[in-house]
């Protein structure tokens, strides 16, 4: 397609139909689905961009089920994400980080059940740092004619049927795949589109730098403080030390790691010894796009998409990125056991 990208731009809604088209007996609902989302990402987007005048930064004042403090354009995030899916008519079921319960939609014979954290780092917004909106899309497992319940909601992450993220920053980006690669789409505000970056995203085998809050170290398992420790040490015949690049945004941090290589690192801690990332909207997401670059995404034990969820705000660790440098963490935390 590189010669077609010159010829030709292409925009977001011309990319899904094309792909749409190269499956015989599709229906256009997933089509519909991620058109939706990429509309509502136009709109967060331009929140984003104008809010420290609008008066959408700050804290709204409550607490979202995770017991964070909730900010004002969290809220608006979130209530565009949900219209939005709403409209489309073919989701039974939304999950949000905002939200404690399952939101059940009027169609509720509807195909898809949705996942999404509405805007991730919401705590860089009043600083004016790079945020991001997660997404992750299932088919539901019974049938169309009864109620969606959670145990629909609750499959492994290789069962998804399409994930992305979007990241708001110096420009806004949409990245998503359906198990084929993953693509990428930059919105050009001048005509309000999100315009075809690249269909085939790789990330590096291995780059020398990694992703961490350093600062719950004391807590981390013998493994993990292991490797930091070898990855700080001078040694340039395998590249170290390592750089240290921590925004504090998962989207960010991943979205810098699938386009350069490295790791991300999210372990355990002894205030979360089952880790702080939700499994669901975060990791699952997240870790199907590395994967489909190329890379890992580890729990520490295995691969994150194929962990079976116990409830929609489960928590998990997650080591993602270059599959070279997943690999080496590997080594320490299998010499921790």
């Amino acid at each position: 397609m590189a010669q077609e990208k010159a010829n030709h731009l292409l925009t977001l809604e011309e990319f899904i139909i094309r792909s749409q088209n190269r499956f015989d007996g599709a229906t256009g609902e997933l089509s519909q689905l991620l058109r939706d989302i990429g509309l509502a990402a136009k709109i967060v987007s331009r929140e984003v961009n104008k809010a420290g005048i609008t008066n959408l930064l700050g804290q709204q004042g409550s607490r979202n089920v995770h017991g964070e403090s909730v900010k004002k354009l969290d809220v608006f995030a979130d209530e565009q994400i949900m219209s939005a899916l709403a409209r489309s008519g073919i989701v039974s079921l939304m999950i949000s980080e905002e939200s404690n319960e399952l939101i059940r939609l009027e169609s509720s014979s509807g195909k898809y059940i949705v996942f999404f954290d509405p805007l991730d780092g919401s705590s860089n917004i009043d600083v004016n740092v790079s945020v991001g909106t997660i997404f992750s899309i299932y088919m539901r497992k019974s049938h169309r004619e009864v109620r969606a319940e959670e145990s629909d909601a609750l499959q492994p992450g290789d069962k998804q049927a399409a994930a992305g993220y979007v990241l708001y920053g110096s420009s806004t980006m949409l990245v998503y795949t359906t198990g084929m690669g993953v693509s990428s789409f930059t919105l050009d505000p001048t005509i309000g589109e999100f315009m075809l970056t690249d269909d085939d995203i790789r990330i590096p085998d291995f780059h020398p730098q990694y992703s961490i809050n350093e600062g719950y170290s004391s807590g981390w398992p013998e493994g993990v403080r292991s490797y930091i420790e070898y990855i700080k040490k001078v040694d340039p015949q395998t590249k170290r030390p390592y750089s240290l690049r921590y925004i504090g945004s998962m989207v960010s941090d991943l979205h810098r790691t699938l386009l350069l290589g490295g790791i991300f690192l999210y372990p355990p801690n002894v205030s979360n010894p089952e880790g702080k990332l939700r499994l669901m909207y975060e990791c699952n997401p997240m870790g199907y796009i590395i994967e489909q670059a190329g890379g890992l995404a580890l729990d520490g034990r295995g691969r994150i998409l194929e962990i079976v969820p116990e409830s929609i705000h489960q928590t998990a660790p997650a080591y993602m990125g270059s599959r070279k440098n997943v690999e080496k963490l590997m080594e320490f935390l299998r010499s921790e056991k």
